[in-house]
């Protein structure tokens, strides 16, 4: 799984001082300056761009003026994810129920495959951590093919980042213990650092690095520090370890499609707070709205169907395959899918899925991906895609999406998210999103991840509306119906941090140029309705 890491980002900007703002503006819109408020921030991708300067999804305006008192249907969209916190309070009324199964029986009531799936399916079992494909890949030896060679490149250089990331984190860690004991407490201020006075260059050294995290991180730096050396050390033990062996817990053959009877109906997982970005995700399309408790969901009228196939690694494409089809079979007309990764070695599996799908009438929303890169491009490829040659789509309902700041302007779209003129269909909110997380609690995360959940919502809305509409023409009322990006947009994470980002035209950065936008969607989708 391709994910991003919060903290890492924070700390690295700390680090090198390398902030910066993005309070350009364009011809047809002047974005916010200065810093949201907490009210803006935890719903800024419900806001409007021309009336709040946000670049939300005027959500909130939809629901104003568009869907007071309009009639709908509920719509069942998939979560094919980590997992998801199903009793969390503010998500536990939106969980999809398998009617055609009794509980606790232990008997394939519907006679589907799978016993006692009363809410989804968990195809990982008890496993947790899993490898990365190119690991794999390499683990499985030197074959002569351009695959492995890459693989073996991406992972040497994977790995060789890892170690100077635990070189960082390691000093990370020493820098606020040495401050620590220095002052005798536990927890303290940039006041406290302002008045150490030194002549030890080892604690000047810690002095001024925490100054700067605390500075730039706020109170929060220390669980932050832990985050960043959890998604550090995880890398090294299990994503990138090739003696690491994730998957035999499962006790399927991950190499053999018709192998389908395995995994449980625990669609949290062995451990509920490691279903946290599934959790985040279905909470931006579904927690429910105006119950003052957390953030408010995109749509109002879905349930939420959870099906684990996600590890804290790479996914495999059998379960991603079977996750779709069990999606699609139990009733989903909505797929999220925030998940990829840059090698796919039963990548048509997941092509004959998408497809059924599509026979079926599903609509697949799929994350860009976090590497800040141009996936057009053979070597940047992020798995599933909708196409096989960077030519033409084989299938009419994937909805491939990219992420935006809440920054109006040149740098609007977020430095992480994946581009592409023609693998990228739209932009949607991913940088600082609000929701749902495992045990009653909510955060603050970002990523393409996130940025797809959002977009699904809003195809979910539209489905719900307007259910005659296929998902062919909901992926296209959400590519035509979006507001236009600046007419000039940074794409990617420059190499030079101290270089200013060079801009090009919005067009280089997607199909569209545009950004979600569910007020305009809504208003389209009623003129396709009538046609």
């Amino acid at each position: 799984m391709k994910k991003i890491n919060l903290t890492s980002l924070a700390l690295l900007a700390a680090l090198s001082l390398c902030l910066s703002a993005n309070a350009q503006t364009s011809t047809s819109y002047i974005g916010k300056k200065g810093k949201l408020n907490e009210p803006e921030l935890q719903r800024w991708s419900h806001l409007d761009l021309a009336k709040d300067s946000i670049p939300g999804m005027s959500v909130d305006k939809a629901y104003a003026e568009l869907l007071k008192g309009k009639k709908s249907v509920k719509v069942i969209v998939g979560i094919v994810d980590s997992g998801v916190d199903i009793d969390h309070e503010d998500l536990k009324a939106v969980v999809w129920t398998n009617k055609k199964e009794i509980a606790g029986n232990g008997i394939d009531d519907d006679k589907n495959g799978y016993i006692d799936d009363i809410h989804g399916w968990n195809f990982l079992g008890n496993a947790g951590h899993e490898t990365l494909e190119m690991t794999r890949i390499v683990k499985k030896g030197d074959d002569g093919s351009a695959t492995y060679k890459s693989a073996l490149a991406a992972y040497d250089e994977k790995y060789n980042k890892a170690l100077q990331d635990k070189q960082q984190v390691d000093f990370l860690m020493g820098a606020d213990k040495s401050i620590q004991k220095h002052l005798n407490k536990e927890v303290y201020t940039v006041e406290d650092l302002n008045a150490i006075v030194t002549t030890d260059p080892d604690l000047s050294k810690s002095k001024m690095v925490m100054t700067r995290i605390l500075t730039n991180a706020g109170p929060t730096f220390r669980a932050e520090i832990e985050d960043y050396g959890k998604y550090v050390y995880d890398q090294l033990n299990y994503n990138l370890n090739k003696e690491f062996d994730g998957r035999k817990i499962v006790g399927d053959n991950p190499e053999d499609i018709k192998n389908t009877k395995y995994g449980n109906n625990t669609v949290y997982g062995p451990d509920k707070e490691e279903a946290l970005h599934g959790t985040h995700v279905a909470g931006i399309i579904a927690q429910v709205r105006g119950n003052n408790l957390g953030g408010d969901g995109i749509a109002n009228t879905v349930e939420i169907m959870a099906v684990r196939a996600v590890p804290d690694g790479d996914e495999y494409d059998k379960d991603i395959a079977l996750a779709i089809r069990y999606a699609v079979d139990n009733g989903a007309k909505v797929i999220n899918g925030s998940f990829g990764k840059s090698y796919s070695p039963h990548k048509q599996w997941i092509f004959e899925a998408i497809k059924y799908a599509e026979k079926k009438d599903v609509l697949f929303v799929h994350a860009a991906g976090n590497d800040g890169q141009n996936i057009d491009l053979d070597e940047n490829a992020n798995f599933p895609n909708d196409s096989e040659d960077n030519k033409k789509e084989f299938a009419s309902n994937v909805l491939t999406v990219g992420a935006l700041n809440n920054g109006y302007g040149e740098g609007v779209i977020a430095s992480f998210s994946n581009y592409g003129a023609f693998n990228v269909d739209v932009y949607a909110p991913g940088d600082e999103i609000y929701a749902t997380i495992p045990n009653n609690k909510y955060k603050y995360l970002q990523g393409t991840s996130m940025a797809s959940p959002n977009a699904a919502g809003v195809a979910a809305l539209v489905r719900s509306y307007y259910p005659k509409l296929s998902a062919k023409q909901v992926k296209q009322i959400l590519m035509e119906s979006g507001t236009p990006l600046p007419a000039k947009v940074v794409l990617g994470e420059s190499e030079n941090p101290n270089e200013k980002p060079v801009a090009v035209a919005s067009t280089e950065s997607s199909r569209t140029g545009k950004m979600v936008n569910a007020y305009n969607a809504l208003l389209l989708a009623e003129k396709m309705s009538k046609k």
